[in-house]
């Protein structure tokens, strides 16, 4: 059985070379999409004990994901070794200390000024892969990853914060990125879904010891019908949904141009705006759309992937 979410596109006998990189930036940019979706309904939870509520969700995701695999009958692939570390890696800093920075941190900036460090993300997946691995990284990519990281704080805008907040940024930034540049040598065996599951459960775990810890164990008998319906959205949306997509993406695109698609998130999350809160994008959040289409076009184009995904070389070089 496949270890994959998603079937691999070198399986699907006698598919076009370049298909794999054109269903990794549909996956890529859906997954985008699905996270963009938490803006609106992380505003319905602002006075929800928040840890607590995020151990809920990834708890309800856990065990989306297990219905998932016996559903389809897809294996949930077990850790070996080293694998252990770069999972707890992802769930501790792409998940727990993620939220942590994000929840201390607009109490000493405004959310613009967090959306900007996220913004950024582009260039620090372009980049790390490359100086990890002694290789050169492709010019478009990160020309494009400019672009588009210019593009998406052009959306954000700018904001007021102080030490502490400029501080929180950055750990935002660096766990931002670190969510998918610590799966990247585990995915070649463990695939999306695994990756996914197993980064979950531990955030699960991590989530409910800082929410007892801060928020009291009490805290989950607060939560009301609407903390709980948003906690299902952002369970089955923007975690179970979106982690699949977006590690299926990377392990087909490699992590510098799955990593462009990051910046759809305050794209999406304008646009959904709209319909959602009636909330009609201003002329600088079209602007920086615009600007993070041509980064998009300037870092996707050039010569299609030939073979297997040159995202197995990377992740292959990484994990070494």
């Amino acid at each position: 059985m496949t270890t994959e979410a998603l079937p691999h596109p070198d399986t699907a006998g006698g598919a076009a070379p370049n298909r794999g990189t054109l269903l990794g930036i549909v996956f890529a940019a859906a997954g985008m999409v699905c996270v963009g979706s938490s803006v609106a309904v992380s505003a319905a939870i602002t006075d929800a004990p928040l840890f607590t509520l995020q151990s809920v969700r990834y708890a309800l995701a856990a065990l989306l994901l297990l219905a998932v695999a016996r559903v389809t009958g897809w294996r949930v692939p077990r850790p070996r070794g080293r694998e252990w570390l770069w999972l707890a890696g992802v769930a501790t800093a792409g998940l727990v200390l993620f939220n942590v920075g994000v929840v201390r941190g607009v109490a000493h900036a405004e959310p613009a000024v967090i959306g900007v460090a996220v913004a950024a993300v582009p260039m620090l997946l372009a980049v790390v892969p490359a100086v990890a691995t002694r290789t050169l990284p492709a010019r478009t990519v990160i020309i494009g990853a400019m672009v588009v990281t210019a593009g998406a704080v052009v959306v954000e805008g700018f904001g007021r914060t102080d030490a502490a907040g400029v501080g929180y940024a950055l750990l935002v930034l660096v766990c931002e990125a670190g969510f998918t540049l610590l799966a990247v040598p585990v995915l070649p065996r463990l695939g999306a879904f695994g990756v996914s599951f197993h980064s979950v459960w531990m955030a699960t775990a991590g989530m409910a010891v800082i929410g007892v810890a801060t928020e009291g164990p009490a805290a989950v008998t607060t939560l009301d019908t609407v903390d709980l319906l948003a906690a299902l959205h952002l369970a089955a949306v923007v975690t179970t949904l979106a982690f699949l997509l977006w590690f299926t993406a990377v392990r087909r695109l490699g992590s510098g141009r799955a990593g462009l698609l990051t910046g759809l998130v305050p794209v999406s999350a304008a646009a959904l705006g709209v319909p959602l809160n009636g909330i009609v994008p201003g002329p600088m959040v079209w602007l920086g759309t615009a600007v993070v289409a041509l980064g998009l076009v300037i870092g996707l184009r050039g010569t299609p992937l030939r073979g297997r995904p040159r995202s197995g070389t990377e992740v292959s070089r990484a994990g070494s």
